[in-house]
C-alpha cells in the first residue's frame, strides 16, 4: 500500500513538474506557473491559501497574484478578503498557443528573409544532392520557400513523389504563388507510367503537356533551381538509386533559365495547345 501511494505520489510531482514547464514556455515564472497550477488544484481561494499551496513567501503572494490577472490567468473578485478563481486551462492553453505559433511563424519569415538577404552576399554554391529521398527533400524546401513563381519542368517523376509534392503546390497556390508545370503527357518511374491527367490533379497548379527530355527541373522565384538526372532503362524507366540533384544558388542563371521556361510556356499557349488539369 506504501509503495503504491508513493508511485502515485511520484507521478503526481512528475506531472506537475511537467504542467510547470509548460507554463513557463507562455512567459510565467517560476512563483506564477506554481500560483496558477495550485489555484487549478482549488478553483477559487485566497492569496494566503494559494501561498500555502504553491509554497510561496506570503510577501510575494500578492505581486504574483496582479501579474496572473493581468496576463489572464486568473481573476480576482474583490471581498474581503479577496478571492482569486482560475481561468480555465483550456482557455489558457488555446490562446497562448495561438500566440506561441503567430510568434514562431513571424519569427520564421523574418529570418528566412535576413537568411536569403544575406546568403545574395555570399559567392554561389553549386551542390550536388544525391539519391531520390534527399532529392524530394530539397523540391519539397524549394516549393514551401517561393514566394512568387515555381516552374517546374517534369520528364520523370520518382515512386510516391506526386503524393508528397502535391500538398505543398496545392498550399502555394493557395497563397498566390504563379505555379506551372510542364509534363510529358506519360512519367515513367521504375515500375510504371503515371498519365498526366492524374498529375497533381487536387493542387489547381497550371499545368501543360510538353515533349520533354528525362530529366527534371525546378526554378523558385526565379532565385535557385535544380537539375534532376538519372539513369534510364531501354523501356525509359529511370534506375531512382542513380539520381542526382544540381541545386544551383546563382540567381542570374535561375533567371535565365526562367525566362526561357515563360518563353516555352507562352508559345505553347499561344498555339492553344496548353492543357489545364
Amino acid at each position: 500500500m506504501k509503495q503504491t501511494k508513493f508511485k502515485a505520489t511520484q507521478m503526481k510531482n512528475e506531472i506537475n513538474q511537467n504542467i510547470i514547464k509548460s507554463l513557463r514556455k507562455f512567459g510565467l515564472t517560476e512563483y506564477e506557473s506554481n500560483s496558477y497550477l495550485a489555484l487549478n488544484y482549488m478553483i477559487t481561494a485566497t492569496a494566503g491559501e494559494i501561498a500555502e499551496q504553491a509554497k510561496i513567501p506570503r510577501s510575494r503572494i500578492y505581486e504574483v497574484l496582479k501579474l496572473l490577472e493581468k496576463k489572464g490567468f486568473i481573476e480576482v473578485k474583490h471581498t474581503r478578503p479577496s478571492k482569486y478563481t482560475v481561468v480555465p486551462p483550456k482557455e489558457i492553453f488555446r490562446e497562448n498557443k495561438r500566440n506561441i505559433i503567430t510568434e514562431l511563424e513571424n519569427s520564421e519569415k523574418n529570418l528566412e528573409e535576413i537568411y536569403e538577404n544575406q546568403l545574395s552576399k555570399v559567392p554561389a554554391p553549386v551542390w550536388l544532392i544525391h539519391g531520390p529521398e534527399k532529392i524530394i527533400e530539397k523540391e519539397l524546401e524549394l516549393i514551401s520557400k517561393a514566394r512568387k513563381t515555381i516552374a517546374i519542368r517534369m520528364g520523370f517523376i520518382f515512386e510516391k513523389e506526386l503524393n508528397l509534392i502535391e500538398s505543398k503546390i496545392s498550399q502555394k497556390v493557395r497563397e498566390g504563388v504563379d505555379v506551372k508545370i510542364m509534363v510529358n503527357a506519360k512519367l515513367h518511374t521504375k515500375y510504371k507510367k503515371v498519365d498526366s491527367k492524374e498529375l497533381l490533379k487536387y493542387s489547381s497548379a497550371q499545368i501543360a503537356k510538353f515533349n520533354l527530355p528525362t530529366a527534371k527541373m525546378i526554378i523558385r522565384d526565379e532565385k535557385e533551381m535544380m537539375h534532376i538526372f538519372a539513369k534510364f532503362k531501354s523501356n525509359g524507366k529511370p534506375y531512382p538509386e542513380t539520381a542526382i540533384g544540381i541545386w544551383n544558388m546563382y540567381e542570374d542563371i535561375a533567371q535565365n533559365y526562367h525566362e526561357r521556361f515563360e518563353i516555352a510556356w507562352n508559345k505553347k499557349s499561344k498555339n492553344n495547345k496548353k492543357t489545364n488539369i
